[in-house]
């Protein structure tokens, strides 16, 4: 079962899901937000496995510098604003066969050992 891990590279929660991951054996592919920004599909994909309350990401730095909470976005403007800037992503997103896991969260993360 093939396991991806979705993020940037030096982002703590990133950085423990990995170790953690490794520290268990468990192989995984790294693809990092910056190079390789997740499509449309994807994001998409993804808020149906979580949700979009989920998935964004309105705690961090690129949320508050873009003014979004004051925005008042609809759903697809959420998308489209996380299309254009990855980093709006809750990270990291994890991905093996239908399981996505958002966030490191070292219980939900068992289920891939």
């Amino acid at each position: 079962m093939q396991v991806q891990v979705y993020g940037i590279p030096n982002c703590g929660s990133v950085k423990k899901a990995r170790s953690f991951l490794e520290s268990h054996g468990v192989e995984y592919v790294f693809v990092d937000f910056k190079k390789t920004p997740p499509s449309r599909d994807k994001i998409v994909y993804w808020i149906q496995k979580t949700s979009l309350q989920v998935l964004l990401n309105t705690k961090g730095t690129t949320y508050k510098k873009l003014g979004l909470k004051e925005q008042n976005l609809n759903d697809e403007q959420k998308i489209q604003a996380m299309l254009q800037n990855p980093t709006l992503i809750k990270r990291p997103v994890i991905e093996s066969g239908d399981v996505v896991i958002v966030g490191y969260d070292e219980n939900a993360l068992q289920v891939l050992l």
